[in-house]
């Protein structure tokens, strides 16, 4: 005797939970047709007037298919798992992030955030893996190891993608290039003459995988002005970075303007345009005027540094677009013979604006 998938399980009121048998029968159609519809499967043509039919039945009867019977018949989820970021990202990563949730639930993916705070890598695979993704999506806050890349796709992973700072074997690694940030911003200041240029080191917890490249950036920008100099046979020494450690609060950044003339800084990154509006505003309470005492420059290019007084200079970041990395999900779900890859992204420009 053939049993169905799909059980009927006793509501609280005692109403039975409707099925896809339900909606078939009220549509006036087969349980695969409903299916096919309800799981917007492309491969069999189907008329409107039928999915419209279908859908209406579906809405009436109050049915929602059943996530793990759906997986049993692809042979996969259509879960991608997004570990959700516990560090202040910025309103650049936000906005990428919410079109690529966007952009994957256009392609029919369900998206699934998950917390991750203070997990190590082969604890979060593990946990990341009950929930058997067809994908997880990283941003690198765990750093992934070969091994729980393999335990991920052993338990059903078709596509294990990171975007940091290091390729891991087996995923298909977007390398986010943070140090040539830093490099552009402190080349623009050595260009613009500045000589002593301080670097902001925010210390709010988790933004040091975004911060110290952006510091080495900035040091092999100040290195490569030193080495030309010399092999000009000028100071090969005229150019200094100093790390600024700072809270994304008014009293840090007003103690930290309170030494600048001490300091002697004639620049400053501010690592991105947030910190920068902060600490150009208690430098000019300060009374150090910008840019002529000192140059600010900060980074992702926020409209709201273009209304300030001097308007902020920044680094533009061309960042992947979401829908570039849902298309790039849903080619290695669909094709696992695709090898994994690595690629670098983050092309960066500065955009020169009054503050400089």
């Amino acid at each position: 005797m053939s049993h169905s998938t799909e059980q009927t399980p006793e509501r609280p009121t005692g109403q039975a939970v409707p099925t896809s048998a339900d909606v078939a029968r009220l549509a006036g159609v087969s349980r695969a047709t409903v299916s096919y519809v309800l799981n917007n499967t492309s491969a069999v043509r189907i008329s409107e007037p039928t999915r419209r039919r279908v859908r209406e039945a579906a809405e009436e009867l109050g049915y929602v298919p059943h996530a793990a019977a759906r997986s049993l018949r692809a042979g996969h989820s259509r879960m991608v798992l997004l570990p959700s970021a516990h560090i202040p990202v910025g309103p650049l990563y936000s906005q990428f992030f919410h079109d690529l949730q966007w952009e994957l639930r256009r392609l029919d993916y369900t998206v699934v955030q998950y917390g991750s705070v203070g997990l190590k890598p082969d604890e979060a695979a593990r946990a990341w893996a009950e929930l058997r993704p067809v994908a997880v999506v990283s941003l690198g806050e765990v750093e992934l190891t070969e091994q729980s890349v393999e335990l991920l796709k052993r338990s059903g992973a078709r596509a294990v993608i990171t975007l940091g700072t290091q390729q891991v074997p087996g995923t298909h690694s977007l390398a986010l290039d943070q140090g040539r940030i830093g490099e552009v911003a402190i080349a623009h200041l050595i260009e613009s003459g500045r000589r002593r240029i301080g670097v902001v080191v925010p210390e709010e917890p988790g933004l040091g995988m975004f911060s110290q490249p952006r510091l080495e950036g900035a040091r092999r920008a100040a290195e490569t002005a030193g080495a030309a100099a010399a092999g000009a046979g000028a100071d090969a020494a005229g150019v200094a970075v100093v790390p600024l450690p700072l809270r994304y609060d008014e009293e840090s950044a007003d103690e930290l303007a309170g030494r600048w003339r001490e300091l002697g800084l004639d620049a400053v990154f501010a690592y991105n345009d947030e910190y920068a509006m902060l600490l150009m505003r208690a430098l000019q309470d300060a009374g150090i005027s910008v840019p002529e005492e000192t140059a600010v420059v900060g980074a992702d290019d926020l409209l709201l540094g273009r209304l300030l007084r001097p308007r902020l200079s920044t680094v533009h970041i061309d960042m992947v677009l979401g829908r570039e990395l849902a298309e790039l999900v849903d080619r290695a779900v669909r094709d696992t013979d695709v090898p994994p890859r690595s690629r670098r992204l983050l092309d960066s420009r500065v955009v020169r604006r009054e503050s400089s």
